[in-house]
């Protein structure tokens, strides 16, 4: 190739374009953002609204009915899923298809809403609706205690969110943040209901005066134009506007006797600065906390962020009062960190055991640094490409730095290997280079073609595991490109640098004796590889069965192998979820919270423990009877020397929870995705299509977890709905209530106003805005006797006691209330038992829903098992793609239909050979092993190209097909197994992994590693023989577009 011929007598030329290669890509490296994943969580935008005092259902039917229903049908919506609570919180998560742009989901969301608000009750548009797009997971959880015990609650609650959270809020890459334990401040007005009744009043006529007298005006301007011409200045009109403290909202006049009397706020009600809510409290390590959850900016750099959040506390905390303290101990970006750092470290590892194979086989220093120097001008230039495509440096495309530094070298070995056979021929290094070049250039480029054509089907997969597949492939890809590109500027160039004529060779071996041995031994595995190839030709009855019975074997092995889709990783914590039974209060949730947190932390290999009572640990919405606690474990280090990975330690944890008796307990693993539900395992929504009720809901989603949990494959399956809370039934006589005078609406008022929380309007305090609530002192909500002496005002003026107009009945009905995809829905959850792959769970579960489920009910997956089920056959429709690609651009390379054969017959065995290794391993075939075989066709293809690309040229020049083969196999076993074992070499740190992310380098480098096996021995085997079979099918055996190619060398 002539175009290598250039740089052969421009050697500096050739090393300058590689150095400015470098230096570009290192440029980009240091630009790249680092993550764990590419983007490939659904991008998600929440809606929030409040309806203070209403209930679950309430909330679900007048709340979220009109907003979803005007939702559904949006562009791009993978799911709709909301939560209604009864503490008067509503949230709805809208989560589109992976790739929406994010930005123009909120905004399709956000006039859906607008159309429904003229639907929502009068209280929720007075809070007003919230839309917001969020990252569903938490960057990072910071605990505030107080250590010996100095501040309470509500004291670190305001503190941290008026001097740390709008701090933290304007960083770059901060989302939302969301306080648990908060105690905000509001002014509390307490009515005594019996001194409201006396002195003649109403709640809301109270209430209204409070709204009247705490109500912010424009007074005006003085001598504002126009004004005349007597005014020399204007002046600002300040009238009297928020009231600011306890004393006077005291003495708010809230009524007016006929003699001049007045009765102020102070004689009804009890007022007090207190807190908002009430509903959770926080403990670390069994100390009182006040927690900041954070989520991510969709698209921003999760470490960066992170480092800025911790950067500015430490700069906070110097503010802080004595006795306060802060812990990040819930901090995933900590497992991101270790999990890029070993896959760095592995990177490394591969690149000094490749250099060793290459230095091995080649047996000279000055032969050997042309392919090593090939692998960080290929790398590092790589990182140029990922910037310019809008990359990040994550798991798996620093996996596929990782196997394409075996892939790298190869090119290299070509060039050096053809380069060395002409100058043991006699011809100087710099004439070896060029006449190398001419046989072998057009060859690299079809191998480079090759391997990127098998990449490119990846671009036609969906949804997370397209997202999976493409950083990888283009990193792979992209690297192969630019170690082309290398091949034929550098390599040529240095090989005539550095290489020696023939007669100074014998000074630039590693070794004499040792060089000598080896080709010496090298030489008689060669000859048996012959005989055996041989033998092979000649048997071609006994064969082509065995191959047959092979490709039967990969069907075979295929279908049993179990199938998952992302492997469960040790991220160094787990969730445990705590359920009492309904209508426990808080209080005896948190003494149980404090005892399983006590239990933890004598547990082997935990090392903090962050419990917030009040909030569910399934659903992370608010329950007075839930609790969860975030569980974190010592260093992966530490528990690996007492064998507590984390399995062992979720099963340690159910053992140690185990005695309390008093509640439902559930040891949850983390997502193995994060931002992909909340904890790890699998999730389906039973939904209620035909309105039979929350109980008949109830009783199907726990017969079916009852069911699911005898499957063998499931570990612990549960429901966390419960529609069992119990309340009480005010069912109101509309007739007596007609015949006395009192409408619903002032019934209604009434119970808001005094059993439930009431938003009057906002004060101001220390630069802050705070709600003004109002609601019945707690003496006076007891019981069903407080709710019966309610009064009401008639249309004479008369008190009516509630009483007299209502019948109360006990009931019982869901605290909370999820819909999914316009449906009442209950969530049922679990994971696999150890040796169970999710897709074996997942199957099992459906064939008995399909079977059991009653009618009326439906089911449907979602979270990361809806990912799996949608991802379904795309990814081996993606691999059946990349043959066909491969088998069209050699048979446009070979001019034949036939011979092209030859190389992907040989596919069907990397994927046996991989599938053997998987499950020796006892893994599962999971998207990582279906990238590791992608990655295996590209080679098997490209070992093959070496046999029979010989054998053909061998062939047109008149040898019989059999001589032919022979000559090939004898030629091409050396590099072959050259650039086998360099590709097997550096995939070995990928195998034996340990630490942070373990899981995932041990996927994909067990397939790869067992896959190569395969292509390189099922390779040498088959090739040769179907070059024969299908040289004779072959009628247009011609000239190959690859001219003079005889003299590849791998």
């Amino acid at each position: 190739m002539r175009f290598s011929h250039f740089f052969v007598r421009r050697p500096i030329f050739a090393i300058v374009l590689s150095i400015l290669l470098t230096l570009v890509g290192a440029v980009a490296a240091f630009k790249l953002p680092i993550s764990e994943f590419p983007e490939i969580v659904p991008p998600t935008v929440t809606v929030k609204a409040s309806y203070p005092g209403a209930s679950a259902q309430e909330i679900a039917e007048t709340v979220a009915a009109p907003i979803e229903q005007e939702l559904n049908g949006v562009d791009g919506i993978l799911y709709l899923s909301s939560q209604s609570v009864g503490d008067g919180k509503l949230t709805i998560s809208v989560v589109f298809k992976p790739g929406t742009n994010v930005d123009e989901a909120q905004s399709l969301v956000q006039n859906r809403v607008s159309i429904a608000e003229s639907r929502l009750p009068e209280e929720v548009r007075r809070l007003g609706v919230s839309i917001k797009k969020a990252s569903p997971d938490q960057l990072m959880v910071v605990m505030f205690v107080s250590p010996k015990g100095t501040h309470d609650q509500q004291y670190i609650s305001n503190f941290v969110s008026g001097k740390v959270k709008d701090s933290l809020s304007r960083l770059e890459g901060v989302g939302d943040i969301y306080t648990r334990g908060a105690r905000d401040f509001s002014m509390r007005i307490w009515l005594d209901p019996s001194r409201v009744a006396t002195l003649g009043l109403t709640a809301p006529e109270v209430i209204a005066a409070v709204r009247r007298a705490n109500v912010q005006v424009a007074a005006g301007v003085l001598n504002q134009p126009p004004a005349g011409s007597d005014g020399a200045y204007q002046v600002q009109v300040q009238a009297q506007g928020r009231l600011h403290d306890v004393e006077e909202f005291k003495s708010i006049v809230v009524a007016t006797a006929a003699n001049g009397g007045m009765v102020r706020l102070r004689d009804v009600a009890r007022v007090e600065m207190g807190a908002q809510d009430y509903t959770e409290s926080g403990f670390v390590d069994d100390q009182n906390a006040v927690a900041f959850s954070i989520s991510q900016k969709p698209g921003s750099n999760a470490l960066a962020t992170a480092d800025q959040i911790l950067a500015q506390l430490e700069k906070l905390k110097t503010e802080f009062p004595e006795d306060l303290a802060f812990h990040a101990y819930y901090n995933p970006t900590e497992f991101i960190r270790a999990s890029i750092d070993k896959v760095k470290d592995t990177i490394f590892e591969a690149a000094v055991m490749v250099s060793f194979a290459v230095l091995l086989f080649l047996g000279s220093w000055r032969a050997a640094v042309i392919p090593i120097l090939a692998i960080p001008v290929s790398l590092v230039g790589t990182f140029a490409v990922m910037a310019g495509l809008g990359y990040s440096l994550n798991t798996l495309s620093l996996f596929g730095l990782v196997l394409a530094i075996g892939i790298v070298v190869d090119d290299a070995i070509v060039v050096v290997e053809n380069v060395e056979r002409h100058i043991e021929e006699g011809l100087s290094p710099a004439e070896a280079a060029c006449r190398g070049m001419s046989e072998v250039g057009f060859a690299l480029i079809a191998i480079a073609l090759v391997l990127v054509a098998v990449f490119v089907p990846t671009a036609f997969i969906d949804g997370i595991s397209g997202m999976f597949y493409r950083q990888f492939a283009v990193t792979i890809a992209a690297s192969t490109v630019i170690s082309a590109l290398v091949s034929l500027t550098l390599s040529p160039a240095l090989a005539a640098m550095l290489l020696k004529p023939k007669q100074a060779k014998h000074q630039q071996g590693l070794g004499g004796k040792w060089t000598e041995a080896f080709n010496r031994t090298f030489g008689r595995l060669s000859g048996r590889y012959v005989q055996l190839t041989g033998f092979t030709l000649s048997r071609r009855w006994l064969m082509v069965p065995l191959y047959l019975a092979l490709v039967g074997l990969t069907g075979w092995r295929l279908a049993v192998t179990p199938t998952g889709f992302v492997p469960q990783l040790d991220r160094g914590y787990a969730i445990v979820s705590i359920q009492l039974p309904p209508g426990s209060t808080l209080e005896r949730t948190t003494e149980v919270a404090h005892e399983a947190a006590q239990r933890l932390l004598k547990q082997a290999g935990v090392a903090h423990t962050a419990a917030f009572a009040g909030t569910d640990g399934a659903t992370f919405t608010s329950s007075p009877n839930a609790a969860v606690i975030f569980t974190i474990f010592k260093d992966f280090k530490e528990r690996a020397r007492d064998q507590l990975d984390g399995p062992a330690m979720l099963a340690a944890m159910r053992k140690t929870l185990a005695p309390i008796s008093n509640a439902r307990v559930m040891v949850i693993p983390p997502p193995a995705v994060r931002g992909i539900g909340t904890g790890g395992g699998f999730k389906l929504q039973i939904r209620d299509i035909r309105g039979q009720g929350p109980q008949a809901l109830q009783a199907v989603a726990r017969d079916i977890a009852d069911k699911a949990s005898k499957l063998p494959s499931v570990a612990g399956a549960f429901t966390p709905f419960n529609a069992m809370t119990p309340q009480i039934k005010v069912d109101v006589d509309r007739s007596k209530s007609a015949m006395l005078g009192v409408s619903p609406d002032r019934v209604s008022e009434a119970l808001q106003s005094y059993m439930g929380s009431v938003f009057v309007n906002d004060m101001n305090l220390m630069g802050r805005v705070w709600r003004v609530t109002a609601q019945a002192d707690a003496p006076f909500r007891r019981n069903q006797d407080d709710l019966a002496g309610l009064q009401v005002r008639s249309s004479n003026g008369a008190m009516v006691p509630l009483g007299t107009l209502a019948s109360f009945q006990p009931t019982t009905a869901p605290y909370r209330v999820p819909r999914y995809n316009l449906y009442p829905t209950a969530e049922v959850q679990g994971s696999s038992k150890p040796g169970f792959s999710t897709g074996e769970t997942i199957a099992a579960l459906e064939t008995m829903l399909d079977a059991q489920m009653p009618a009326g009910f439906d089911y449907e997956w979602t979270e990361l098992a809806l990912q799996e089920k949608q991802a379904g056959s795309s990814t081996w429709v993606a691999l059946t793609l990349a043959v066909l690609f491969v088998y069209l651009l050699l048979a446009a390379l070979f001019e034949s239909w036939w011979l092209p054969l030859s190389v992907v017959l040989i596919v069907p065995m990397c994927i046996l050979a991989a599938l053997a290794g998987v499950t020796w391993r006892g893994l599962d075939n999971n998207v990582l092993t279906q990238i590791g075989i992608v990655v295996l066709i590209g080679l098997a293809a490209k070992n093959a190209i070496l046999i029979v690309e010989f054998a053909r040229q061998a062939h047109a020049e008149g040898a019989t097909p059999r001589e032919a083969a022979l000559a090939a196999a004898r030629s091409r076993l050396r590099p072959i197994l050259m650039t086998s074992l360099a590709f097997l070499m550096g995939s070995l740190p990928l195998v034996f992994s340990t630490g942070p992310g373990a899981e995932m380098r041990q996927s994909v480098g067990t397939a790869v590693f067992s896959g190569m096996i395969g292509v390189t021995l099922f390779g040498l085997l088959f090739t040769p023989l179907f070059f024969t079979l299908l040289t004779r099918k072959s009628s247009n055996a011609v000239a190959s577009t690859l001219p003079q190619t005889a003299g590849v060398q791998a």
